[in-house]
């Protein structure tokens, strides 16, 4: 059964370029899944043998434990793509989640940012003119101005960005896109990339726009201790996340007379669906601060 998994996730990550952590999501909930019916069923050595019982009696287990239906939901989701990949390859018979159901979820709306406080944390890294404050200033512009997922920004290579054409090319091979910056993000970056990089890693085989203190690329985990730093500082109580600025810069885009689509682009959303969602706030926040692109 894991030879099976594992083949599943190298196409995921090889052919459809998922991004490594959701690569890994997949595996956890497989894997998960996997144990779950080697234990009810030790002759369940193939998924073969997977029936739609067994995978009710999953789910009903996932309620007990508490799991949340926006959890089970996306689990059965896994599930239901990797089923489709085995009976494409037909590696199975018949595929037991063809007619699964799923909770229904509530789309919660985005966590974002009124203008003041998105101001008040984009200017905390200015207090410390070290190194690190440029860095951490032009990550918050870059994340506010950009709306870039952060993967996509930890990802990032110096050559991915042209101060002089003021872009951002984001995204793997296959789905780059190519994203507009405020002035003010390109100041940061320009006083970053020339101040403080060259202290931050000597190397000069090192590709990655920003790195940690050891000079390698910066890690998600990094990123969002950079994002408490500095909520703690600026005093803001709401919860953020670096997913807050992305969704603050789509709502504020859309606040400020954008078109939805034009927005969907810059996001890289796949779908429109996904996008209208920041409609609903729009109404609901100030304006963005100034400099902002329009």
């Amino acid at each position: 059964m894991e030879e099976f998994i594992r083949e599943f996730l190298e196409a995921l990550e090889q052919d459809k370029g998922y991004a490594r952590n959701t690569v890994e999501a997949y595996r956890n909930d497989l894997t998960q899944f996997a144990h779950y019916a080697q234990s009810e069923r030790p002759n369940a050595a193939h998924w073969n043998r997977v029936d739609k019982p067994l995978l009710l009696t999953f789910v009903m287990r996932l309620k007990e434990r508490g799991y949340t239906p926006s959890s089970i939901a996306r689990k059965i989701a896994v599930l239901k793509t990797f089923f489709h990949f085995l009976a494409e390859r037909r590696s199975v018979d018949n595929d037991p989640t063809a007619t699964l159901g799923s909770p229904k979820v509530e789309k919660r709306l985005p966590q974002i940012l009124p203008a003041d406080e998105i101001a008040r944390l984009i200017a905390a890294p200015g207090k410390n003119n070290t190194p690190k404050g440029l860095r951490d200033r032009a990550i918050l512009e870059l994340l506010y101005a950009s709306g870039v997922r952060v993967t996509e920004l930890t990802l990032l290579d110096v050559d991915d960005v042209s101060l002089q054409t003021q872009v951002v090319h984001v995204g793997r091979e296959g789905k780059r896109r190519v994203v507009p910056i405020q002035e003010r993000a390109v100041a940061a970056l320009a006083d970053y990339l020339k101040q403080a990089r060259p202290e931050l890693t000597p190397r000069a085989t090192e590709r990655a726009l920003f790195v940690n203190p050891h000079g390698g690329r910066l890690t998600r985990q990094g990123l969002w201790l950079i994002i408490k730093e500095y909520v703690r500082e600026s005093g803001i109580t709401t919860p953020v996340t670096p997913q807050t600025l992305r969704h603050s810069f789509a709502v504020h885009l859309l606040n400020d007379g954008a078109d939805v689509q034009a927005v969907q682009r810059l996001l890289g959303h796949a779908n429109l669906s996904t996008t209208q969602l920041y409609a609903r706030l729009v109404e609901t926040t100030e304006a963005a601060p100034d400099g902002r692109n329009d």
